[in-house]
C-alpha cells in the first residue's frame, strides 16, 4: 500500500455531499460531508468541496485523482453537468474544469448510476465480465452498461437510464413525458403508495412507513401474503425492464444493488422466475442475476477506479 496511488472519491447527493479517500476499493479515510441545502449556488458549493479537497490531500500526499459521481445528466467528457436532481441551480455547470483547474489533479465527473457499475464490473460482482448490466433501486432506479468490456455512455453521455425504460405503453406519466417507466412503479416512494393501496384494496390499513420495501420485506419474510405478493409484483416489473436489456445486449450478467435489493431473495427469486420465463435459451443458459457487492459506497468506489484511470494509473487486481 506505501507506493499505491490514492483517489478521492465523491458521491454527490441530494442532501450532502460526501468525500473519501480510496485505496484500491477500500475507503480508508472520509471528511464530514457537506450540507447541500446550506449553500445558494454552486459556486459557493464548489468553493466548500474544495477546502475538504484540500485538507483531504495534507492529510493524504498520495492522491492523485479526483473522481465525483453526480445524480444527473453528465457530459463525461467535458465533465459538465447539466442538471443535479433535488439540487437547483445546477445547470451546465463545468465541474470538472473547476476542479482540476483548482486542484492540478485529473478529474472525472460521471453520473453516480454509471459509477456504481464501474465499481461492480472492475471491482465488485461483475469482475472479470465484459457485458453486464447494472441496476441501482432506491428512491428512483439508475442502471449503467459494460458491453464488450467498455463502458456504454451514448451519444449524448445518456446511456443505461434503464429506470426510464417503459413496462406499459399506456403507464404513467414519467418526468420526461416518458409513459410507464420502470422508476414510476419500482422507485421507494411508489413501491410504498401501491403497497398501501394493496393492503386498503384487502381491507387492511397500513401507514405508508409500514409499507416501504424495507418494512415489506420484514412482512414477507413473516409469510404475509400480501407482501409475498406485492414482491411478486415488483419482481415482475423489474423482469419486464431487464428482459428488454437482455433481448437488447445479451449481458452475462445482471447486477442489482440499492436498498430495494436488500430485499434479498424475496426479490431475486420472483424476479430470476419472471425474468427467465420471456427468455429464449440462448439468453438465459449462461445469464447470471447477482446482488451488487457494494452498498452506499458504491458511487465513491467508482468514481475514484475512473479517476485513477483517467490519470493513467492501472491497479493490480
Amino acid at each position: 500500500m506505501a507506493d499505491t496511488p490514492l483517489a478521492i472519491g465523491v458521491d454527490f447527493g441530494g442532501t450532502s455531499v460526501k468525500f473519501g479517500v480510496l485505496y484500491r476499493s477500500n475507503i480508508i479515510d472520509q471528511a464530514p460531508p457537506v450540507s447541500t441545502p446550506d449553500f445558494d449556488g454552486p459556486d459557493a458549493l464548489i468553493d466548500a468541496m474544495l477546502r475538504v479537497i484540500e485538507d483531504l490531500r495534507e492529510r493524504h500526499p498520495r492522491i492523485e485523482a479526483i473522481g465525483v459521481g453526480v445524480p444527473g445528466f453528465v457530459h463525461f467528457e467535458k465533465g459538465i453537468v447539466h442538471n443535479l436532481t433535488n439540487v437547483p441551480g445546477w445547470v451546465a455547470i463545468p465541474l470538472k474544469k473547476k476542479l482540476a483547474d483548482a486542484t492540478g489533479l485529473p478529474v472525472v465527473v460521471e453520473n453516480d448510476a454509471n459509477c456504481m457499475a464501474y465499481a461492480e464490473w472492475k471491482r465488485g460482482a461483475g469482475r472479470g465480465l465484459n457485458h453486464l448490466v447494472a441496476l441501482t433501486l432506491g428512491t428512483g432506479v439508475g442502471g449503467g452498461v459494460v458491453a464488450n468490456g467498455k463502458m456504454v455512455r451514448g451519444a449524448q453521455f445518456g446511456a443505461g437510464e434503464v429506470g426510464q425504460m417503459s413496462i406499459d405503453w399506456q403507464g404513467r406519466r414519467g418526468a420526461y413525458g416518458n409513459l410507464g417507466a420502470l422508476e414510476d412503479y419500482t422507485g421507494n416512494n411508489e413501491i410504498a403508495a401501491d403497497a398501501r393501496q394493496v393492503y386498503l384494496d384487502a381491507g387492511i390499513e397500513r401507514h405508508l412507513a409500514e409499507c416501504t420495501p424495507a418494512a415489506l420485506a420484514k412482512s414477507a419474510m413473516l409469510g404475509d401474503e400480501i407482501a409475498l405478493g406485492i414482491w411478486d409484483s415488483i419482481g415482475a416489473k423489474l423482469a419486464t425492464a431487464i428482459m428488454n436489456c437482455c433481448w437488447l445486449l445479451n449481458p452475462q450478467a445482471i447486477i442489482i444493488g440499492g436498498g430495494v435489493a436488500k430485499a434479498g431473495d424475496i426479490l431475486f427469486n420472483p424476479l430470476t422466475a419472471h425474468l427467465y420465463a420471456q427468455l429464449s435459451a440462448p439468453f438465459k443458459e449462461h445469464l447470471m442475476i447477482l446482488p451488487a457487492r457494494f452498498g452506499n459506497e458504491a458511487g465513491m468506489v467508482g468514481a475514484a477506479a475512473m479517476a485513477l484511470e483517467e490519470a493513467g494509473v492501472v491497479l493490480q487486481p
